[in-house]
């Protein structure tokens, strides 16, 4: 990684050990100090200098957006969506982003707290053991719940959280952001005042060099028509979603050819594919199978020179994204909660993946993390999509802009910038039902545009392509994690999985279901975490 734009950190709070302190700096990217105390420590890859210092009072930040003035924490974290570290002569605060977008990660040691925005060097302080639970919903969900990560030892301090030395120790504090602590009731916000909000939002861009990249849905569309509509220099590019179809590719074709912006097609290739998924699951800390069709994009992202536009979080603010009807029908607490994690869980695969007791095991774990994950949403009025905004988008999708990206690039989110994101909290669920009122956004934007072929409504493909994850480089590739898998925890598949894993490589070609393949994604990722920490695990005493 080169930070180019968002720095690795890492230090400590509290009765701090400055031998410990020594270990966890010296085992990640070079650092500099950015400011040491007796309670406190930063350290930067970059200089990083505060964004106020008056005599022991000092605030730093290091996530995309940087704060003008210091304030109450909660306050820096939901209007900037940044970490940060503030201080004074009577405690020192380590706070996340509102929603926690930027990661960190923290061990307790003693009476200090050691903290990183990498989860590699923390490794260093602690034993290396495995978080089960983590795995489970890492198996079944495509990404960790709440403070977890695949390591019992190593935490991440969760959105809208922080922790405090005072009075001589650290506490964590938790509090509830904008959206959470003024239910945000129907305004009657129309379209048009939507649009008018991204052309505000996009005001901090002006005279930048942008790229969009552009899918067939509607938040690429939508993001790309207010940025040809204020004037700016932009790019747009589109890559495969590995998805067996390239919709996206043809329908950005069209789309960007109305609007008149330059279009490129990233390429990609089979043969690269396990080189791709072991790249993106190692430099995202094997939190997540996603992403690995992104790489080569990432990659040019890189030396474009431009800022990224990313429509995350645009799905479930504005279209009910992972919202199923079961969802909205539901009478009981109990009813809403199990039908949003049955929408972010993975279906049932074609043939049983994992053992009986496995099975069980982690439906019953990943059910206690999801309720503990959104406990704070329950009775809320815009519940259902905040959400899937909380765990999916947060742990999962946001990877992509945030860690592959970043820190080499810069990214912009347009959707949660706070103005904005009220605005399209406020539209009742009822209203979004179905694309209706996105639709109508994308009319108020571009008519033109809006009446393309999108890939949120044309559901069957336009043509067939080959998948880079099943192709041949990738069967070896998945076989062999597979077959580790088996040896390191044989009780976690299934005996019919056993058996198709025996037959070799070309066995997995029978796996090209969505949800098969996302199941294989996932152990895949497990299989690779194991072989690289073949040294370093002793105990894999499974719980089930």
């Amino acid at each position: 990684m080169q930070f180019n734009v968002r720095p690795y950190v890492c230090g400590a709070l509290g009765r701090i050990d400055t031998a410990i302190l020594g270990k966890l700096t010296a085992a990640g990217p070079r650092v500099r100090p950015a400011l040491q105390t007796a309670e406190a420590a930063l350290f930067s890859s970059t200089p990083l200098p505060p964004y106020h210092r008056v005599g022991d009072s000092y605030a730093f930040a290091w996530g995309e957006r940087r704060p003008t003035a210091v304030e109450d924490w909660i306050t820096v974290a939901e209007t900037y969506e940044t970490p940060g570290l503030i201080g004074d002569a009577d405690k020192v605060t380590l706070h996340t982003g509102a929603l926690g977008l930027v990661d960190v990660y923290y061990v307790r040691q003693g009476d200090a707290v050691y903290f990183s925005s990498l989860i590699q060097p923390l490794l260093s302080l602690v034993p290396i053991a495995i978080d089960w639970a983590a795995w489970a919903s890492i198996i079944q969900v495509t990404f960790p719940l709440g403070e977890a990560t695949p390591y019992t030892e190593v935490k991440r301090l969760s959105g809208a959280s922080a922790l405090v030395w005072q009075h001589g120790r650290v506490t964590t504090e938790r509090r509830l952001p904008r959206w959470l602590r003024t239910e945000p009731y129907e305004a009657w916000i129309s379209p048009g005042e939507i649009v008018e909000l991204l052309h505000q939002v996009y005001e901090d861009y002006d005279g930048r060099k942008l790229l969009v990249p552009v899918s067939g849905g509607y938040d690429s569309r939508l993001l790309a028509s207010v940025a040809k509509a204020r004037g700016f220099d932009v790019e747009s590019w589109t890559t495969s979603p590995d998805d067996g179809t390239d919709t996206d590719i043809a329908f950005a074709r069209s789309i960007t050819k109305e609007l008149g912006i330059p279009h490129r097609v990233v390429t990609q290739d089979a043969a690269d594919y396990p080189r791709d998924a072991m790249e993106v699951a190692r430099r995202l800390e094997y939190l997540t199978p996603h992403h690995a069709w992104y790489a080569p994009f990432a990659k040019e992202v890189h030396g474009a020179g431009r800022i990224l536009v990313d429509g995350l979080a645009g799905g479930p603010l504005l279209k009910n994204f992972m919202v199923s009807g079961a969802a909205l029908e539901a009478r009981t607490q109990a009813e809403r909660s199990a039908a949003v994690l049955g929408s972010l869980s993975l279906g049932a695969p074609s043939q049983p993946f994992l053992s009986k007791g496995a099975a069980q095991w982690m439906e019953e774990t990943v059910r206690e993390q999801f309720a503990a994950a959104t406990s704070m949403l329950h009775g809320h009025r815009a519940e259902l999509p905040l959400s899937v905004l909380h765990t999916r988008t947060v742990r999962g999708i946001a990877r992509s802009a945030v860690n592959l990206v970043g820190p080499e690039a810069s990214f912009a989110a347009p959707f949660i910038h706070p103005d904005f994101f009220d605005a399209a909290l406020s539209v009742g669920v009822a209203r979004k039902d179905k694309g209706r009122f996105y639709r109508e956004v994308l009319y108020a934007a571009n008519p033109r545009v809006a009446a393309l072929p999108s890939t949120n409504v044309v559901k069957q493909p336009l043509q067939r392509v080959p998948l880079r994850s099943t192709a041949a480089p990738a069967r070896i590739y998945a076989h062999g994690m597979l077959e580790t898998v088996v040896n390191r925890v044989p009780g976690l598949l299934s005996e019919e999985l056993h058996e198709l894993i025996a037959g070799g490589p070309d066995a997995l070609t029978r796996f090209n279901g969505w949800n098969d393949r996302f199941w294989v994604r996932g152990l895949v990722l497990f299989g690779l975490w194991l072989s690289d920490f073949e040294n370093d695990l002793a105990d894999l005493a499974a719980p089930f």
